[in-house]
C-alpha cells in the first residue's frame, strides 16, 4: 500500500462534513448540532494520514521530516492567507477589548495552540464564540498536536508488529473515550477543545486505515451497502438531533465517529452511499472543503461585529456565497500551487514571511477605525 488511492466518496464525505459546520456557524436552528461536522474531519484526518504512514513505513521508505512537510503543505498556506486576509478588518472593526482577544488568537493559531486559548477563555456554545474570528482553528490546533505525537509513536511500536501497535492504539482510544466522557460532565471545555478527549476520535480513523490496509475494500462483506448507507444516517441525525445542551464530545459522538468509519469501510461506487457521495456537487465541495471551513468564520463572527447579529441575519446568504467564492479561489491560488507545484524554499519563505508579518502586526498600534480610546494593544495587556 506505497500510495493511497484516490476515493471521490471520500471528498463527498467531507462535504458532509463542512456543509453542517457552515450552516451551524450561520445560525440555522435546523442545523442545531452541524458541530458534528468536525467530528467527521477527526476520523477523515486520522485515517488518511495513517494509510499513508503505514504505506510508507510497510515500503521502508517513511520519513518524518517529509510527513511534516506534507502537513506543512496541507495546512499552513491557505491558513495564513486568511489570516492575513482578516487582519485589517480586525484592526478596523473590532473594538480594543475585542481587538486584544483576536491578537492573541492570532498568535496562538500561529503556534497551533488555540485550542488552549479558546479552552481557557470561553465555551464553544458561549454566546460570544460567534463573535470570534479564528475560533474554528482550535480543531486545526488539534490535529497539529495530534500528529506531533501520532508517527513517533507508530514508529516506536513498528518494530513490534501490527497486533502489538492495534492494542496499543486500542487503549489509547478508549482512554481518551473515557477522558471524553468524564470531561462533559466535569470540565465540558476542557473535553471539547482538548487532544485527550478527542484523540479516539483520529484514533477511529487511524483503526479504519489499518483495516483497510490489511483487507483493501472487501467487497464480500455481507451487507456493505446497508453499512454504507447507515454511515450517512449515523452522521446525517445529530446533524438536526443535537443541540448546545448536548453533552459533547463523549458517547454522544460516538454516532457521528462510527458513521464516518463504516462510510471509509464500506462506501465505495458499488453502493448507494458511495454513488450519492460521488456526485460532482458534494465532490467539488469536499475539494473546497478545508478553505471553506478557514474561510467561514472570519467572514460570519467580523460581520457580525461591525453590523450586529440582524444585518448578519439578513445578508447570511451573500456572507455564505462570498465564503464559497473564497475557498475556490484559495483552492486554485494556494492550495494547489503550495501543495504539489512549490518548491520547498518558496513555502519556506512564503510561510516565514507570512508568520512576520502576523506576529509583528501584533506590536502594532490600534487606533485605526473605532480605535480612539485607546493607544496601543498589545498581545497581554492594553494601554489606554
Amino acid at each position: 500500500m506505497g500510495h493511497l488511492k484516490y476515493r471521490s466518496e471520500i471528498d463527498g464525505l467531507r462535504a458532509l462534513a463542512v456543509i453542517p459546520v457552515v450552516f451551524f456557524h450561520a445560525g440555522f436552528a435546523t442545523f442545531s448540532g452541524g458541530f458534528v461536522g468536525v467530528d467527521v474531519f477527526f476520523v477523515i484526518s486520522g485515517y488518511l494520514i495513517t494509510s499513508l504512514i503505514i504505506g510508507e513505513m510497510a515500503e521502508n521508505r517513511f520519513s518524518i521530516l517529509r510527513f511534516y512537510e506534507r502537513r506543512a503543505r496541507r495546512i499552513l498556506p491557505a491558513l495564513f492567507i486568511v489570516m492575513l486576509a482578516s487582519a485589517p478588518f480586525a484592526w478596523f472593526w473590532l473594538m480594543p477589548i475585542d481587538l486584544q482577544g483576536y491578537l492573541k488568537s492570532l498568535l496562538a493559531t500561529v503556534l497551533f495552540a488555540s485550542n488552549f486559548l479558546f479552552w481557557d477563555q470561553t465555551g464553544y456554545f458561549d454566546t460570544t464564540a460567534d463573535l470570534k474570528p479564528l475560533l474554528h482553528t482550535w480543531s486545526l490546533a488539534v490535529e497539529e498536536q495530534y500528529y506531533i505525537v501520532f508517527p513517533p509513536l507508530l514508529m516506536l511500536l513498528w518494530r513490534w508488529g501490527r497486533r502489538s501497535i492495534l492494542w496499543v492504539l486500542g487503549i489509547l482510544l478508549v482512554a481518551s473515550l473515557l477522558a471524553a466522557q468524564s470531561g462533559v460532565r466535569d470540565a465540558p471545555a476542557a473535553a471539547f477543545f482538548l487532544l485527550p478527549a478527542r484523540g479516539w476520535e483520529l484514533l477511529s480513523g487511524a483503526f479504519a486505515a489499518f483495516y483497510l490496509d490489511a483487507r483493501p475494500m472487501d467487497r464480500h462483506v455481507p451487507g456493505r451497502g446497508f453499512l454504507a448507507v447507515l454511515g450517512v444516517g449515523l452522521i446525517t441525525v445529530p446533524v438536526f438531533a443535537y443541540d448546545a445542551q448536548t453533552p459533547f464530545p463523549g458517547l454522544a459522538a460516538l454516532p457521528s465517529v462510527i458513521g464516518t468509519v463504516l462510510i471509509i469501510l464500506f462506501a465505495s461506487g458499488e453502493t448507494l452511499a458511495g454513488r450519492v457521495l460521488s456526485t460532482k456537487a458534494l465532490v467539488w465541495v469536499g475539494l473546497i472543503s478545508y478553505s471553506l471551513y478557514l474561510w467561514h468564520q472570519p467572514i460570519f463572527a467580523l460581520y457580525r461585529q461591525r453590523f450586529g447579529e440582524q444585518a448578519f441575519a439578513s445578508n447570511v446568504f451573500w456572507l455564505m456565497a462570498m465564503a464559497f467564492a473564497l475557498a475556490v479561489c484559495s483552492l486554485w491560488l494556494v492550495e494547489r500551487p503550495f501543495r504539489f507545484r512549490a518548491s520547498l524554499r518558496q513555502l519556506g519563505m512564503g510561510m516565514a514571511a507570512s508568520a512576520a508579518v502576523i506576529i509583528g502586526s501584533l506590536d502594532g498600534p490600534a487606533n485605526a477605525g473605532g480605535q480612539g480610546e485607546c493607544a496601543v494593544v498589545r498581545l497581554g495587556a492594553e494601554t489606554c
